[in-house]
């Protein structure tokens, strides 16, 4: 799948805040932005594409309105990304997005499905931060359902997550075509799903290259950059280091960053390093981290157009299918062929 243009994209090649971005999309009357920069803004979406997605009917009788239920907006940025991408899908036919943040609370998320099915609104989308299977409460079976970012063992429902193992197996390829065969792997934790997926990408990619697994050099456990700083400093303190690292997240691998500096190596001419998430930071960082972007844009975008079509009309086999949505490589500055 073709990543489409987010209002980051647009905001960075204009120059400009994404809250710009968006009001000048979203056509807000009595804003104080100049011409030049409502041209500059429209001009960087056409270049873009951005918000071309294909047309969806709006069903029939129903109220203009889809709501998103989200466990939580505040403890990561990813959240961001998933409230946009449905909101701007819901924009292009005129129907607005109702964001609950409900914190797992039964409670709350009872009212708000009475709210929505009172005013006979479209649909729900029951949205988790991290990619979980989940037990979804039957009264949201009162309304037309999709879950992002999560599943259900007893797949009553559509639902899209992130491709992480083939995401990092895309990392790991990137290393492997550079030329590395030492290559370290900081895994993340093996409670959250994202962990043993992407290690287990990791895994193929190193089988399918025919390049053996030196076990010492896969760590487990952390995401923090403090967990990426402690094992990168275990890993490049060794006799025999690595001439690669992918790192479960961004976070690890600016820990990776600042161990590789104390030490004085260069990044990417004596270590190359890859992330995973594509957190704002990653760009900017010296040199740019090159990472994996997470679709939750184009997950949530996938999620309002379910809704639109009216799912329930689909076949059952297509309806219910659980769709694994490919991340992208940022190819940036942070890998080059190994010295040694």
């Amino acid at each position: 799948m073709v990543k489409r243009a987010t209002m980051h994209d647009v905001a960075e090649l204009a120059g400009v805040s994404q809250a710009t971005v968006s009001l000048v999309l979203n056509g807000v009357p009595n804003v104080r932005i100049s011409r030049t920069t409502r041209q500059r803004v429209l001009d960087a979406a056409e270049r873009l594409e951005y918000r071309r997605g294909r047309a969806h009917a709006v069903p029939v009788g129903r109220t203009r309105v889809i709501g998103l239920f989200i466990d939580e907006v505040s403890t990561t940025p990813f959240a961001a990304p998933f409230i946009e991408g449905a909101r701007d899908e819901a924009a292009l036919q005129g129907v607005t997005v109702a964001t609950f943040c409900t914190g797992n609370n039964p409670a709350l998320e009872q009212a708000g499905l009475d709210l929505l099915t009172a005013s006979n609104a479209i649909g729900a989308i029951y949205c988790t931060l991290i990619t979980r299977e989940v037990a979804v409460a039957e009264g949201f079976s009162a309304l037309p359902l999709v879950l992002l970012n999560c599943y259900e063992k007893r797949a009553r429902y559509p639902s899209a997550v992130p491709g992480d193992v083939a995401g990092a197996f895309m990392a790991t390829e990137a290393l492997l075509r550079a030329g590395h065969r030492r290559i370290a792997h900081l895994a993340g934790e093996q409670t959250i799903e994202a962990g043993p997926d992407r290690e287990k990408g990791f895994r193929q990619a190193m089988a399918k290259w025919n390049v053996p697994v030196d076990e010492t050099l896969v760590v487990l456990g952390g995401w923090t950059i403090r967990a990426g700083r402690e094992h990168a400093l275990a890993l490049l303190s060794r006799p025999d280091p690595p001439t690669a690292i992918f790192c479960f997240n961004d976070r690890m691998a600016i820990g990776c960053y600042e161990v590789a500096r104390s030490l004085g190596l260069a990044i990417p001419q004596d270590l190359s390093i890859v992330g995973f998430d594509d957190e704002d930071i990653a760009a900017n960082m010296a040199p740019p981290l090159t990472t994996m972007v997470l679709p939750h844009d184009e997950m949530a975008r996938w999620a309002v157009g379910q809704l639109l079509d009216e799912y329930g009309t689909i076949d059952a086999d297509m309806r219910l299918q659980r769709l694994k949505i490919e991340c992208q490589l940022m190819d940036r500055g942070s890998i080059t062929a190994p010295r040694r």
